[in-house]
């Protein structure tokens, strides 16, 4: 990237020179020209402007030495003790990045009273296991968990850092990544690494209508967040790997200025998220009443139901049940796909299914890439056809 300079002296005509610009990014200010925000680099006034104007490349950035940063670090989110499954999942992915360029997985385990689930952890693929267990940390609070998290980073400083998308992940990474003036990439949907240690980050932008390849080359450590059930859980070795090191924190670093008075535990709801088995309804639904297909069809198959964003615009089911991008991410057994076209920020949040099926009467359908099965016909005519089916079935055993 570079910027424009303004080289006043050189400027023969004032107005003749704003009126080069065709965003009107160039104003007259105090008998001198000045460059606004609207800019978008087009260089026509260096062009044209006579020597006026002077696009200057800015100087590089000094590479760092990566070869001081070593591992793959995950970030273990938990309640109490109870540790949230992406963090089993990011241990997954993270071994799998380790391997690759023969680096070690770490994990950072703050909070109080965690011991026992400090040592299950060491079943999961994690080299070094580092914890501070402090009363300070028994409930989330930004200051102290953000100042461990640095002090973790300064210490053992890691190539990269893992980070379930989880509400706890989501305020802990961006406010650590700003310290450390380094990258962070959230919801990542792939992730893969290069030989020199850097992190292929991969998302969907624009929208959900590419996939953006990110790197962070010039700056460690390297952050991702990904959301819950992206990514592959490891299965728990019978045998215990890991080493358990504790990390020390002066008590200075724990003092916040915020005081957790307490917690109000949300009660428990059905989540689709757990859902085994999922019927989803798209726009080939053509209106409220007829969402009763889909219904019934979730009934016969023993699952639950769900749907894609212009639903929800529409006002027809709690956000709740949206998959996407803007929604949930589901990994059921089965998924049945009603009226579904299968946009990119859709599939995105349910490919990771074990069966997909879809039904669509367009054969050109996007869902149709990612399906196992796929059904072209009117949904109207099928998905009845399909619960008759599954009832007789039940019937007749």
């Amino acid at each position: 990237m570079g910027k424009l300079v303004i080289h006043s002296d050189k400027i023969q005509d004032i107005k003749a020179l704003v009126a080069i610009c065709p965003f009107g990014a160039m104003q007259e200010q105090g008998g001198s020209v000045e460059i606004t925000a609207a800019c978008r680099l087009c260089k026509l006034c260096v062009k044209k402007g006579g020597g006026a104007v002077e696009f200057v490349e800015e100087e590089q950035q000094a590479s760092i030495d990566k070869s001081k940063w070593q591992g793959i670090a995950v970030y273990i989110d938990h309640v109490d003790g109870r540790v949230h499954p992406v963090s089993y999942e990011l241990l997954g992915k993270a071994r799998e990045l380790a391997d690759k360029i023969q680096q070690e997985v770490l994990a950072l385990f703050m909070g109080e009273n965690i011991g026992a689930a400090a040592e299950e952890l060491r079943h999961y693929g994690a080299d070094r296991i580092f914890v501070c267990d402090k009363p300070a940390l028994a409930k989330f609070n930004m200051e102290p968990y953000a100042n461990v998290f640095a002090q973790f980073i300064r210490q053992v400083k890691p190539a990269a850092i893992l980070v379930g998308a989880t509400p706890v992940g989501r305020q802990l990474a961006p406010r650590v990544a700003a310290r450390f003036h380094t990258g962070l990439t959230a919801d990542c949907t792939v992730l893969d690494i290069r030989e020199n240690t850097d992190l292929v980050q991969i998302r969907p932008a624009f929208g959900g209508n590419i996939m953006a390849e990110i790197l962070t080359p010039n700056n460690r450590p390297q952050m991702a967040t990904v959301r819950y059930k992206i990514m592959d859980a490891p299965q728990r070795s019978e045998a215990a790997r890991g080493r358990i090191e504790t990390l020390a924190v002066d008590d200075a670093a724990l003092v916040s200025r915020i005081a957790v008075l307490g917690i109000t535990k949300k009660p428990k709801e059905k989540s689709i998220e757990q859902a085994d088995v999922l019927v989803v309804a798209g726009r080939g639904i053509k209106k409220k009443e007829d969402l009763s297909l889909v219904y019934d069809l979730a009934e016969a198959l023993g699952g639950d139901f769900a749907c894609t964003r212009p639903l929800i615009e529409n006002g027809w089911l709690d956000p709740r049940r949206q998959i996407g991008l803007s929604g949930r991410t589901v990994r059921p057994k089965l998924i049945i796909t009603c009226g579904v076209s299968g946009a990119i920020q859709f599939v995105a949040g349910m490919d990771h299914a074990e069966e997909i099926v879809a039904i669509n009467s367009d054969p050109k359908a996007p869902i149709f890439k990612v399906a196992n099965y796929a059904v072209v016909g009117d949904l109207y005519e099928i998905v009845p056809r399909l619960i008759a089916d599954i009832q007789q079935g039940r019937e007749r055993a």
